[in-house]
Formats: C-alpha cells, sequence, structure tokens
C-alpha cells in the first residue's frame, strides 16, 4: 500500500490571505469527511486564489478529504492543471464542473460538488427537493437549480448548458449525480451545502417511513425561505464556520499545516 506523500509546506510560497483560504478550505475537506459526505476521491471543493490570475485552490486526485491539509491542495488554472509544484496528481477532468462556475460568476469564489447518498438519492426523484422539514425550506432561500445527467462531466460543451441551467442561484441539485453549492466565501458555500444536504437526508428519511408526509401550508416554504435569506450569510460567516473551523482544528491540527 502505497504511503501519503507528504507535500512540503508552501507557507513561505503563498500570502497571508492565500494561506488562510487554504486552511479554510482543507478544515471544509475535513468537516465533510466527519459527516461522512466524501466519495473516495472524486469530488472536489474548491476556492478561487487571491491575485489577478484565475487559478484556484483544489484537493489532490490521490487523497481522501481526511487527508487534505493546508500544503497539500493543489492551485490549479481554470482547466485544471497545476501551477505550482506538487507531489500530488491532479484530476483535470474533475474541474470541468468547478472551473465552468468560477469563470461564469464572479461571486463563484468557492464552488463545492458532492457525492451523497441522499444528494444524489434526492437527484433521482422526479419532484427534487420537497419542503419536508425546515432545513429544506432555508436551503431553498435564493432557489435551487437543477441540470440534467449527461454522463461523466468530461464534455466541454456540457459547462455551457450547467452555467445556464444554474443562473443566478447558489444551489443546484445535478439529476442524477449530487449536489453544489456556490458562494463568495467558503463558510457561505459550506453553510449553503449544510442545509442542502441536510434537507435531502431529511427528506429520504422521511419518504422511507411510508407514511402520508405532511404538506406545509401554502406559502409557508417561501416564507421560510425569504426569512433564511436576510442575515443568514452574516450568520454563517460570523458563527457557524468559525465554530466549524475550531473544531476541525482542534480535532485536526494538522489541516493548518
Amino acid at each position: 500500500m502505497a504511503d501519503v506523500k507528504e507535500a512540503p509546506s508552501v507557507r513561505d510560497q503563498v500570502s497571508d490571505e492565500e494561506w488562510r483560504l487554504r486552511q479554510e478550505l482543507a478544515a471544509a475537506y475535513r468537516a465533510f469527511a466527519e459527516l461522512g459526505w466524501d466519495d473516495l476521491i472524486f469530488t472536489h471543493l474548491s476556492v478561487r486564489a487571491p491575485g489577478p490570475e484565475h487559478h484556484f485552490l483544489l484537493n489532490p486526485y490521490d487523497l481522501a478529504f481526511d487527508e487534505i491539509t493546508a500544503s497539500n491542495l493543489v492551485k490549479v488554472d481554470t482547466e485544471g492543471r497545476a501551477v505550482m509544484k506538487s507531489p500530488h496528481p491532479t484530476n483535470p477532468a474533475g474541474f470541468v464542473i468547478h472551473g465552468a462556475v468560477h469563470m461564469a460568476r464572479d461571486d463563484a469564489k468557492c464552488v463545492m460538488h458532492l457525492h451523497t447518498i441522499a444528494g444524489q438519492a434526492v437527484s433521482a426523484q422526479e419532484d427534487g427537493l420537497l419542503p419536508t422539514c425546515q432545513t429544506a425550506m432555508i436551503s431553498m432561500a435564493g432557489g435551487v437549480a437543477y441540470h440534467d445527467y449527461e454522463g461523466i462531466a468530461l464534455d466541454l460543451d456540457e459547462r455551457q448548458r450547467l452555467v445556464a441551467d444554474l443562473g443566478d442561484k447558489n444551489a443546484m441539485i445535478l439529476r442524477n449525480h449530487g449536489t453544489l453549492t456556490l458562494g463568495e466565501t467558503i463558510a457561505d458555500a459550506y453553510l449553503r451545502m449544510y442545509f442542502l444536504e441536510r434537507g435531502c437526508q431529511v427528506q429520504i428519511a422521511a419518504l422511507s417511513g411510508g407514511a402520508k408526509l405532511n404538506t406545509p401550508p401554502q406559502g409557508t416554504p417561501q416564507k421560510t425561505a425569504a426569512q433564511a435569506a436576510v442575515g443568514m450569510t452574516e450568520v454563517g460567516r460570523a458563527l457557524a464556520w468559525p465554530a466549524v473551523f475550531r473544531k476541525m482544528s482542534r480535532k485536526h491540527p494538522d489541516l493548518l499545516t
């Protein structure tokens, strides 16, 4: 069995701003690993690196989410090719979706894409995400976009259709595939993914019970989404995400290196 290649520290090669982003992104990887929302090595969380270049930080292709650190994140260009020396391989094909969203939306500083069981299950249901609980209704703040499955995301032509389907929304269900969120910060994208995935989990659990589901009163889902849209970003950035970051840093101090 191959040992994990130790990436040398890149602290002295990057700005303070990039180093902080690296630490936060590594913490997000660890948090999703703890939630069981990873999929071996096959999904990604990415963030735009500071600077005028269109460069992004992405997980190495050969590492699991619980192995990600600030230094072993790979800096890539819009095609997913490494632009800084790294002992780890990259997966340019895996950046097709991320690159498309990053380049199409100036506010898409961070993009998260997962293949969870619940997320894929909801993506396979005709009606998509339902307002089965408060969490799901909160995740609908700003709307949830849908994109039909076209096969493994290797076709660059799919980028245009994916971006068109996403529009100005910050959450998307990729039909028969998984979930995607974006945000101006890691905190924004993380919180949106947390609520979206929790909503999917509750939906699958509720439907598996076999009983008839309660339908919220007319207009309540829209009211709840509107309520969540007010102040949720500030709560996420100032309170929820810092708590997640501190927890991951305490439990996995190596992520900061």
